[in-house]
């Protein structure tokens, strides 16, 4: 059974061979008797003796003499006592040698029925004693200024590299205090923090500064200083102890990154290739230099694409052409300029060669010589501007990103007396290669939006006209640069019977990708309007053409190339037809138009939103509205009505509420208007509007016959037909006009079905339509020299403009335009 402590700790009771590792010290148990209870691996390591050859043993051999025995007695009785102690002791190794150890004895205590003590050793290393010349070398030469100060902070004691930093001779400072020596560095501070040293006793560590000494006025260097109280041997402050060192170029390193992590977040802010240039310099004044001007190569502010001068492929041209992107001074207006934002610019520094900006090397001027016989016979104005202004240092940096050579910038000092230096070549550089990826992220951004722009503008229709069925106005605005040309896009597409087509639409996505399949969708539409397709089928056709576009497009594995795929898009078709005053309309997650009656009232018609083109398996369903004359139609992406708080329901409001206040405003300034209203800034989205007017057509315009299915029955309605012709001053049609109505009356009787019905249209064009119930499509035959028939429809083919079929809910309908002049 294991005996308890007093404070309920439990020993194990160690026999022969036990070793216990209680602490890095040499540690034994030993009792009264002096026997050794307990041995540690490190006892072992110190002395040499294994625990098998310890324990159980008297701890007198291991004495290293016999005065020890007496000594080790009076140690035992202080513990017996319950004091412990401490001591230098010598042990005999177990090699024989003598070895100086500090011994720590506990207080006895008991165990397993006997009285213990517990021994810890430490071997006693060497302590080295310094000399008064080893003193006096380490205050006077040590890297670390060092002073000592009175209570009045008056300088007592300073060693040689003290006086070497501030530049003024021990004997002047001697006796005086900081503030009477170098004014304006910081002594106040300084002195302050010394006084709180004499009335705390705490000391300051590592207070950072920047100041200047005699003896190097024109740097500003950073020094890190130390203040500690002198305490004389009954506590009381007899003075301060002051230590400096000169951390300049720890302070520039930390500087230089400070400027170069500011000018990340300062510089590229926009996609702007003139904006980041004059960002560049805008940061760089006074923090750097006291005059910088930006110019970049004619090529990068182009965009048409690169230029000769911007690739590193053959020779470099003698005299480069940049211009001036941007400039900042510390005196306003930038007098030491010679040329100004956006002038030609043909500088290049000393000695004036045109690799400098190939080469990409910074070049350090730190003495700048307007006298030089380069700068008189090339230079003459800007040799006379730096005499001017006092610039006196100068470093040009060439402004390079991915291989490309982009322009320069031209760092210039005159108000900082400070010439630049090598560390300063450094930051030039680098702030100058951050600017540099901005600029060229900036010129490959215009690049690409202006193309895009450029590709978005020709697919839209440069023109429109509704006819004498519409007035039609348009506006589109790309979206601002940051969100990049979307895939918007509006048409108006004339159709038979003076009807109209009319669409808008919206391709997912941004940038050239979105333009080109906008272009197309477009193309697309276009096609299957001339099929005289209603706009819920037409819906459904296109939605299987952006199926098959992006099963293309995955097929050939656009994804993997990193090129953007078709998702989808939203459009809106609708057909009017001037003659019934009627328009239909289908959409595919579009908005929906806004009609305004010629009273005034707004209205947004109900009709089935349908599916965004794209996803398939759905279908698209077709209504038909009134659409009085003088009533206005407006149909719009969403850009125009999400604005800035996102909202399409407020926005839609808004729309409604500025179209129905338009009254009989000419179209074209309401369209602006309207877009100026809803959109006052730049928004991430394009912004397209179609509005059209009502015009509707008179009804002396339209006119129809039915006709009976009987051969004989084509002679009267030759003879109606030309009687009206010729009563809307329309002579020079009458022959080719009873022609077009002979052929297809003739072919309507003969292959169609009752009852059949001939219509003339005076509209932009002179149309002629012939209905009958038979859904047989027409078909144009080329017939050869011995056929008796088959030229009908040729001929109608050859003397109309243009003429089609269209199948309505009783049938199809035949017609032949002719231009009226």
């Amino acid at each position: 059974m294991e005996p308890a402590r007093e404070d309920g700790a439990a020993f194990t009771s160690a026999g022969p061979g036990d070793v216990f590792d209680a602490s890095s010290d040499a540690t034994a148990v030993v009792s009264r008797d002096g026997v050794v209870l307990g041995w540690t691996r490190s006892a072992e390591a110190l002395t040499g003796y294994p625990a098998v050859e310890v324990v159980g043993g008297s701890v007198a051999r291991l004495l290293a003499g016999p005065e020890d025995h007496m000594r080790v007695a009076g140690i035992a009785r202080r513990c017996r006592a319950g004091n412990g102690w401490s001591g230098l002791a010598a042990v005999r190794r177990r090699d024989g040698h003598r070895l100086d150890v500090r011994l720590w004895v506990s207080a006895s205590f008991p165990m397993a029925g006997d009285e213990c003590f517990l021994v810890s050793a430490r071997e006693q290393k060497a302590q080295w004693t310094m000399g008064q010349s080893v003193l006096d070398g380490f205050l006077t030469r040590s890297p670390v200024g060092m002073a000592v100060m009175d209570p009045e902070l008056r300088y007592l004691w300073m060693n040689d590299t003290l006086e070497r930093f501030g530049g003024v001779p021990r004997e002047q400072r001697l006796g005086r205090r900081l503030s009477d020596l170098l004014p304006g560095l910081q002594t106040e501070v300084l002195e302050g923090l010394m006084r709180k040293v004499l009335a705390t006793g705490v000391p300051v560590t590592d207070y950072e500064y920047v100041g200047w000494s005699w003896a190097d006025p024109h740097h500003r260097h950073a020094y890190s200083t130390s203040y500690f109280p002198l305490v004389d041997a009954d506590g009381t402050v007899t003075g301060v102890c002051s230590m400096v060192l000169d951390v300049t170029e720890r302070w520039n390193a930390r500087q230089l990154l400070s400027l170069v992590n500011e000018a990340g977040s300062s510089i590229g802010r926009t996609l702007d290739v003139m904006r980041t240039a004059q960002e560049l310099a805008d940061f760089a004044v006074p923090r750097f230099a006291d005059f910088v001007v930006v110019d970049l190569l004619e090529p990068v502010l182009s965009t048409e694409g690169h230029g000769a001068w911007l690739t590193d492929a053959g020779p470099a041209p003698v005299r480069p052409v940049m211009r001036r992107a941007g400039m900042r001074s510390v005196r306003a207006g930038c007098p030491e300029a010679v040329v100004g934002l956006g002038d030609e610019v043909h500088f290049l520094p000393p000695p004036h060669d045109p690799d400098l900006l190939l080469d990409g090397e910074p070049r350090l001027i730190p003495v700048l010589d307007p006298s030089d016989r380069l700068w008189v016979a090339q230079e003459p104005l800007r040799a006379a501007r730096v005499r001017e202004f006092g610039l006196h240092s100068l470093i040009a940096a060439p402004m390079r990103a991915r291989n490309t050579s982009l322009g320069l910038t031209t760092f210039a000092r005159s108000v900082n007396p400070a010439s630049f230096g090598p560390d300063d070549v450094l930051l030039a550089r680098e702030l100058v290669a951050r600017a540099a990826v901005c600029v060229d992220n900036a010129r490959r951004y215009t690049r690409e939006h202006t193309a895009a722009v450029t590709l978005q503008r020709s697919l839209l229709p440069p023109a429109l006209t509704g006819g004498t069925a519409l007035e039609v106005a348009s506006s589109y605005q790309p979206a601002d640069p940051a969100g990049g040309v979307g895939g918007d896009w509006f048409d108006v597409i004339p159709l038979s019977g003076a009807r109209v087509g009319l669409v808008v639409g919206d391709v997912v996505g941004h940038g050239i990708p979105a333009a080109a399949s906008m272009g197309r969708l477009r193309t697309a539409v276009q096609t299957l309007a001339d099929m005289e397709m209603p706009p819920d089928e037409l819906l459904a056709h296109l939605d299987d053409l952006v199926l098959r576009l992006s099963d293309e497009e995955t097929a050939t594995g656009a994804a993997a190339r990193g090129t953007a795929t078709f998702i989808g898009a939203t459009c809106l078709y609708a057909v009017y037809d001037p003659v019934t005053g009627r328009c239909s309309m289908a959409r595919a997650g579009h908005p929906p138009p806004v009609v305004v009656t010629p009273d005034g009232t707004a209205r947004f018609p109900e009709i089935p939103a349908g599916p965004p083109l794209g996803l398939g398996g759905m279908a698209f369903e077709a209504t038909e509205i009134e659409l009085p004359r003088g009533s206005l139609l407006g149909l719009y992406t969403n850009g125009l009505i999400e604005g800035c708080d996102q909202d399409m329901e407020r926005g839609m409001a808004r729309l409604a509420e500025t179209l129905a206040r338009a009254g009989e405003r000419d179209l074209d300034a309401l369209c602006a208007v309207a877009v100026r209203l809803l959109v006052p800034a730049p928004q991430p989205d394009d912004i397209a509007l179609l509005l059209t007017r009502a015009r509707g057509l008179e009804a002396d315009r339209v006119v129809s016959w039915d006709v009976p299915a009987d051969p004989a029955a084509v002679g009267d309605v030759r003879a109606r037909a030309t009687r009206q012709v010729a009563n809307w001053g329309l002579a020079e049609l009458l022959m080719t006009t009873e022609l077009v109505v002979s052929e297809l009356v003739t072919n309507a009787i003969r292959y169609g079905t009752p009852p059949i019905r001939l219509r003339l249209l005076r509209d932009a064009r002179l149309t002629c339509e012939v209905a009958d119930a038979s859904s047989t499509a027409p078909r144009l035959r080329h017939a050869r020299s011995t056929d008796e028939g088959g030229r009908g429809l040729f001929l109608v083919a050859q003397l109309a403009h243009r003429w089609g079929a269209r199948y309505t809910g009783e049938g199809k309908i035949i017609w032949a335009e002719q231009e009226t002049a």
